[in-house]
Protein backbone atom coordinates (compact mmCIF):
# COMPACT_ATOMS: atom_id res chain seq x y z
CA UNK A 1 0.00 0.00 0.00
CA UNK A 2 1.44 3.35 -1.11
CA UNK A 3 1.73 5.65 1.55
CA UNK A 4 -0.61 8.81 2.01
CA UNK A 5 0.62 12.39 0.81
CA UNK A 6 -1.97 13.95 3.37
CA UNK A 7 -0.74 13.01 6.62
CA UNK A 8 3.58 13.26 7.56
CA UNK A 9 4.10 9.91 9.23
CA UNK A 10 4.73 10.21 12.84
CA UNK A 11 8.34 8.48 12.45
CA UNK A 12 10.43 8.13 10.21
CA UNK A 13 12.95 5.31 10.28
CA UNK A 14 16.60 5.22 8.31
CA UNK A 15 18.47 2.25 8.30
CA UNK A 16 21.50 2.54 5.32
CA UNK A 17 22.83 -1.14 5.02
CA UNK A 18 25.87 -2.72 2.84
CA UNK A 19 26.48 -6.24 3.00
CA UNK A 20 25.15 -6.84 6.60
CA UNK A 21 22.08 -9.34 5.31
CA UNK A 22 21.48 -11.42 8.84
CA UNK A 23 21.66 -8.24 11.11
CA UNK A 24 19.88 -6.42 8.88
CA UNK A 25 16.83 -8.88 8.96
CA UNK A 26 17.11 -8.75 13.04
CA UNK A 27 16.95 -5.40 12.97
CA UNK A 28 14.26 -5.09 10.77
CA UNK A 29 12.08 -7.47 13.02
CA UNK A 30 12.65 -5.62 16.08
CA UNK A 31 11.46 -2.79 14.25
CA UNK A 32 8.40 -4.79 13.26
CA UNK A 33 7.97 -5.75 16.83
CA UNK A 34 8.37 -1.90 18.34
CA UNK A 35 5.99 -0.38 15.18
CA UNK A 36 3.73 -2.71 16.74
CA UNK A 37 3.58 -1.86 20.07
CA UNK A 38 3.36 1.82 19.49
CA UNK A 39 0.55 1.22 17.57
CA UNK A 40 2.56 2.45 14.27
CA UNK A 41 1.58 0.71 10.81
CA UNK A 42 4.20 0.60 8.65
CA UNK A 43 2.21 2.01 5.68
CA UNK A 44 0.22 4.46 6.04
CA UNK A 45 -3.70 4.09 5.24
CA UNK A 46 -6.21 6.81 3.60
CA UNK A 47 -6.23 9.44 6.62
CA UNK A 48 -4.03 7.61 9.11
CA UNK A 49 -2.74 9.89 11.45
CA UNK A 50 -0.17 7.41 13.02
CA UNK A 51 1.99 5.77 10.51
CA UNK A 52 5.60 4.77 9.81
CA UNK A 53 7.87 5.02 6.95
CA UNK A 54 10.72 2.59 7.77
CA UNK A 55 13.62 3.36 4.67
CA UNK A 56 16.26 0.81 3.81
CA UNK A 57 19.25 2.44 1.74
CA UNK A 58 21.74 -0.96 0.47
CA UNK A 59 24.39 0.46 -0.59
CA UNK A 60 24.80 -1.73 -3.65
CA UNK A 61 25.18 -4.56 -1.27
CA UNK A 62 26.77 -8.12 -2.44
CA UNK A 63 25.54 -10.14 0.19
CA UNK A 64 21.60 -10.21 -1.34
CA UNK A 65 20.04 -7.57 1.20
CA UNK A 66 18.29 -5.73 -0.56
CA UNK A 67 16.66 -9.07 -2.44
CA UNK A 68 15.92 -10.15 0.91
CA UNK A 69 14.06 -6.72 1.99
CA UNK A 70 12.14 -7.11 -0.52
CA UNK A 71 10.87 -10.69 -0.10
CA UNK A 72 10.65 -10.88 4.05
CA UNK A 73 9.80 -7.38 4.14
CA UNK A 74 7.60 -5.69 1.66
CA UNK A 75 6.49 -2.99 4.10
CA UNK A 76 9.67 -1.24 3.86
CA UNK A 77 10.83 1.19 1.58
CA UNK A 78 14.00 -0.37 -0.41
CA UNK A 79 16.36 2.44 -1.50
CA UNK A 80 18.97 0.03 -3.63
CA UNK A 81 21.53 2.29 -4.76
CA UNK A 82 24.05 1.32 -7.53
CA UNK A 83 27.31 2.17 -5.55
CA UNK A 84 28.36 2.73 -2.24
CA UNK A 85 27.83 6.17 -1.52
CA UNK A 86 28.68 5.98 2.13
CA UNK A 87 26.72 5.72 5.39
CA UNK A 88 26.40 9.58 5.49
CA UNK A 89 25.07 10.73 1.95
CA UNK A 90 23.03 6.86 2.58
CA UNK A 91 20.84 8.61 5.46
CA UNK A 92 20.66 11.92 3.35
CA UNK A 93 18.52 10.36 0.74
CA UNK A 94 15.55 10.28 2.93
CA UNK A 95 16.66 13.31 5.34
CA UNK A 96 16.96 15.32 2.61
CA UNK A 97 13.44 14.89 1.23
CA UNK A 98 11.74 14.91 5.32
CA UNK A 99 13.73 18.22 5.78
CA UNK A 100 12.35 19.93 2.76
CA UNK A 101 9.55 22.49 3.69
CA UNK A 102 7.09 20.25 1.83
CA UNK A 103 8.59 16.54 2.48
CA UNK A 104 5.98 16.14 5.04
CA UNK A 105 8.70 15.88 7.56
CA UNK A 106 7.95 13.14 10.51
CA UNK A 107 7.17 14.00 14.05
CA UNK A 108 10.31 12.00 15.16
CA UNK A 109 13.30 10.79 13.16
CA UNK A 110 15.50 7.35 13.99
CA UNK A 111 18.94 6.82 12.55
CA UNK A 112 19.13 3.22 13.45
CA UNK A 113 22.23 0.73 12.42
CA UNK A 114 21.98 -2.70 10.59
CA UNK A 115 23.39 -4.48 13.33
CA UNK A 116 21.64 -2.77 15.84
CA UNK A 117 18.20 -3.89 17.50
CA UNK A 118 15.21 -2.48 19.15
CA UNK A 119 14.34 -3.99 22.56
CA UNK A 120 10.87 -4.27 24.08
CA UNK A 121 10.00 -0.71 24.65
CA UNK A 122 13.12 0.88 23.83
CA UNK A 123 11.18 2.86 20.86
CA UNK A 124 8.31 4.31 22.63
CA UNK A 125 10.85 5.18 25.72
CA UNK A 126 12.90 7.59 23.24
CA UNK A 127 10.54 9.11 21.39
CA UNK A 128 8.69 10.23 25.00
CA UNK A 129 11.80 11.38 25.87
CA UNK A 130 11.81 14.24 23.48
CA UNK A 131 7.93 14.74 24.19
CA UNK A 132 9.05 15.13 27.88
CA UNK A 133 12.24 17.16 26.94
CA UNK A 134 10.98 20.49 24.79
CA UNK A 135 14.94 21.77 25.34
CA UNK A 136 16.01 18.55 23.52
CA UNK A 137 16.52 18.21 20.14
CA UNK A 138 17.98 14.82 19.90
CA UNK A 139 18.25 11.19 22.37
CA UNK A 140 19.81 7.73 21.88
CA UNK A 141 19.86 5.12 24.06
CA UNK A 142 21.88 2.99 26.53
CA UNK A 143 23.65 0.13 23.95
CA UNK A 144 24.58 -3.38 25.24
CA UNK A 145 26.41 -6.09 23.01
CA UNK A 146 24.84 -9.04 22.37
CA UNK A 147 26.48 -10.84 25.08
CA UNK A 148 24.58 -7.66 27.81
CA UNK A 149 28.39 -6.23 28.13
CA UNK A 150 27.62 -2.35 28.91
CA UNK A 151 28.68 -0.40 25.95
CA UNK A 152 29.28 3.27 26.05
CA UNK A 153 26.60 5.30 23.87
CA UNK A 154 26.89 8.62 24.55
CA UNK A 155 30.25 10.83 24.50
CA UNK A 156 31.78 14.53 25.25
CA UNK A 157 33.10 16.38 21.92
CA UNK A 158 36.36 15.47 21.27
CA UNK A 159 38.94 17.65 22.00
CA UNK A 160 43.19 17.32 22.60
CA UNK A 161 42.89 15.15 25.74
CA UNK A 162 40.70 12.26 23.54
CA UNK A 163 42.51 13.10 20.63
CA UNK A 164 46.05 11.83 22.26
CA UNK A 165 44.53 8.76 23.84
CA UNK A 166 43.21 7.68 20.77
CA UNK A 167 45.68 8.00 18.59
CA UNK A 168 48.24 6.87 21.97
CA UNK A 169 46.08 4.53 24.18
CA UNK A 170 46.66 4.12 27.66
CA UNK A 171 44.69 1.10 28.72
CA UNK A 172 43.49 2.50 32.28
CA UNK A 173 42.20 5.35 30.84
CA UNK A 174 40.46 4.13 27.98
CA UNK A 175 37.13 3.99 30.00
CA UNK A 176 37.44 7.18 31.87
CA UNK A 177 36.24 10.55 32.06
CA UNK A 178 39.04 11.94 30.42
CA UNK A 179 38.72 10.11 27.39
CA UNK A 180 35.47 11.55 26.60
CA UNK A 181 32.98 9.08 28.56
CA UNK A 182 30.25 9.06 30.73
CA UNK A 183 30.23 7.78 33.82
CA UNK A 184 28.77 3.91 34.41
CA UNK A 185 26.54 5.27 36.88
CA UNK A 186 24.97 7.59 35.03
CA UNK A 187 23.60 4.89 32.65
CA UNK A 188 22.27 2.94 35.69
CA UNK A 189 19.80 6.15 36.66
CA UNK A 190 16.57 6.35 35.53
CA UNK A 191 16.34 9.49 34.30
CA UNK A 192 17.42 10.76 30.82
CA UNK A 193 20.90 12.83 31.26
CA UNK A 194 22.24 15.45 29.06
CA UNK A 195 25.37 14.75 26.49
CA UNK A 196 27.17 16.23 24.11
CA UNK A 197 26.38 13.77 21.61
CA UNK A 198 25.06 10.20 21.19
CA UNK A 199 26.30 7.19 19.00
CA UNK A 200 24.65 7.41 15.64
CA UNK A 201 24.36 3.80 15.89
CA UNK A 202 20.68 5.13 17.16
CA UNK A 203 19.71 8.78 17.62
CA UNK A 204 16.44 9.69 17.32
CA UNK A 205 15.78 13.39 16.38
CA UNK A 206 12.42 15.22 16.73
CA UNK A 207 11.02 16.49 12.94
CA UNK A 208 11.90 20.15 14.20
CA UNK A 209 15.17 19.89 15.13
CA UNK A 210 15.59 18.25 11.70
CA UNK A 211 13.71 21.17 9.66
CA UNK A 212 16.15 23.38 11.97
CA UNK A 213 19.60 21.66 11.49
CA UNK A 214 19.29 20.27 8.44
CA UNK A 215 19.90 16.74 7.42
CA UNK A 216 24.04 15.41 7.54
CA UNK A 217 26.85 16.83 6.74
CA UNK A 218 28.18 14.47 3.52
CA UNK A 219 31.36 16.34 3.96
CA UNK A 220 31.85 13.22 6.33
CA UNK A 221 31.66 9.86 4.33
CA UNK A 222 31.38 7.42 7.55
CA UNK A 223 32.34 8.65 11.48
CA UNK A 224 31.80 12.07 13.40
CA UNK A 225 28.73 12.65 11.00
CA UNK A 226 26.94 12.60 14.20
CA UNK A 227 28.52 14.54 16.17
CA UNK A 228 28.58 17.22 13.81
CA UNK A 229 24.60 16.94 13.90
CA UNK A 230 24.30 17.31 17.49
CA UNK A 231 26.75 20.50 17.83
CA UNK A 232 24.35 21.98 14.62
CA UNK A 233 21.72 21.23 17.11
CA UNK A 234 23.30 22.71 19.92
CA UNK A 235 24.39 25.65 18.29
CA UNK A 236 20.60 26.20 17.38
CA UNK A 237 19.63 26.02 21.57
CA UNK A 238 19.05 22.13 21.34
CA UNK A 239 20.51 19.65 23.29
CA UNK A 240 21.07 16.34 23.12
CA UNK A 241 19.94 13.67 25.86
CA UNK A 242 20.69 10.19 26.62
CA UNK A 243 17.53 7.94 28.13
CA UNK A 244 19.39 4.63 29.92
CA UNK A 245 15.43 3.45 30.10
CA UNK A 246 15.80 2.92 26.32
CA UNK A 247 18.20 -0.24 25.33
CA UNK A 248 19.58 -1.08 21.86
CA UNK A 249 21.81 -4.07 21.31
CA UNK A 250 24.49 -2.67 18.70
CA UNK A 251 26.78 -5.36 17.09
CA UNK A 252 29.23 -2.52 16.83
CA UNK A 253 31.86 -1.83 13.35
CA UNK A 254 29.69 -4.82 11.56
CA UNK A 255 30.07 -3.12 8.53
CA UNK A 256 33.28 -0.80 8.87
CA UNK A 257 34.93 -4.06 9.98
CA UNK A 258 35.08 -5.16 6.67
CA UNK A 259 37.26 -2.39 5.67
CA UNK A 260 39.10 -1.61 8.55
CA UNK A 261 42.16 0.16 6.62
CA UNK A 262 39.75 2.95 4.51
CA UNK A 263 37.55 2.77 7.76
CA UNK A 264 40.76 4.15 9.68
CA UNK A 265 41.12 6.64 7.39
CA UNK A 266 37.47 8.08 6.89
CA UNK A 267 37.93 8.03 10.83
CA UNK A 268 40.97 10.60 10.82
CA UNK A 269 39.93 12.85 7.88
CA UNK A 270 36.28 13.40 9.31
CA UNK A 271 38.23 14.26 12.72
CA UNK A 272 39.97 16.68 11.20
CA UNK A 273 37.27 18.11 9.00
CA UNK A 274 35.23 18.30 12.50
CA UNK A 275 37.90 20.05 14.35
CA UNK A 276 38.37 22.99 11.44
CA UNK A 277 34.64 23.61 11.60
CA UNK A 278 33.50 23.22 15.36
CA UNK A 279 37.01 24.35 17.14
CA UNK A 280 39.11 27.52 17.75
CA UNK A 281 41.34 28.55 14.58
CA UNK A 282 44.42 27.90 17.37
CA UNK A 283 43.07 24.41 18.81
CA UNK A 284 42.25 23.49 15.31
CA UNK A 285 46.02 23.81 14.06
CA UNK A 286 47.03 22.09 17.17
CA UNK A 287 44.91 19.48 16.96
CA UNK A 288 45.81 18.94 13.21
CA UNK A 289 49.42 18.75 14.65
CA UNK A 290 48.48 16.20 17.43
CA UNK A 291 46.80 13.93 14.60
CA UNK A 292 49.51 14.07 11.91
CA UNK A 293 52.17 13.12 14.78
CA UNK A 294 50.30 9.79 16.04
CA UNK A 295 49.05 8.78 12.55
CA UNK A 296 53.20 8.81 11.78
CA UNK A 297 53.72 6.92 15.03
CA UNK A 298 51.30 4.46 14.11
CA UNK A 299 52.93 4.18 10.85
CA UNK A 300 56.28 3.46 12.32
CA UNK A 301 54.22 0.91 15.04
CA UNK A 302 52.68 -0.82 12.06
CA UNK A 303 56.16 -1.71 10.37
CA UNK A 304 57.70 -2.98 13.33
CA UNK A 305 54.20 -5.48 13.56
CA UNK A 306 55.28 -6.39 9.94
CA UNK A 307 58.61 -6.67 10.43
CA UNK A 308 57.44 -9.33 13.42
CA UNK A 309 55.04 -11.28 11.46
CA UNK A 310 52.14 -9.94 13.31
CA UNK A 311 50.56 -8.14 10.05
CA UNK A 312 50.31 -9.09 6.28
CA UNK A 313 52.04 -7.37 4.21
CA UNK A 314 48.59 -6.86 2.28
CA UNK A 315 47.61 -5.18 5.51
CA UNK A 316 50.39 -3.17 6.39
CA UNK A 317 50.43 -1.32 2.96
CA UNK A 318 46.39 -0.84 3.00
CA UNK A 319 47.11 0.57 6.88
CA UNK A 320 50.02 2.83 4.95
CA UNK A 321 48.10 4.22 2.51
CA UNK A 322 45.25 4.83 4.86
CA UNK A 323 47.10 6.84 7.63
CA UNK A 324 49.07 8.76 4.33
CA UNK A 325 45.48 9.48 2.45
CA UNK A 326 44.55 11.37 5.43
CA UNK A 327 46.03 14.80 5.34
CA UNK A 328 46.20 14.06 1.20
CA UNK A 329 42.77 13.64 1.04
CA UNK A 330 41.57 16.13 3.66
CA UNK A 331 38.58 18.66 2.49
CA UNK A 332 37.99 20.77 5.46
Amino acid sequence: MSPSRSAAPELGIVIVSYNTRALLAECLASVATELERQGLRATAASGDQAWAQVCVVDNASEDGSAAMVTAEFPWVRLIALDANVGFTAGNNRALRGWARPDGGCPRFVLLLNPDAALTPGSLGRLMATLREHPEAGAAGPALRYPDGRFQHAAFRFPGIVQTVLDLWPVARLAESTLNGRYAAARYASSQPFPVDFVLGACLTMTGDALRRVGPLDEGYVMYCEEIDWCKRALDRGLATLCEPRAVVVHHGGAASGQRRAAALGHLWRSRLRWFAHHTPRAKAQLLRAIVRAGLWWRQRAGARAFQRGEISGDDWAALGAAYRGVFAEERA
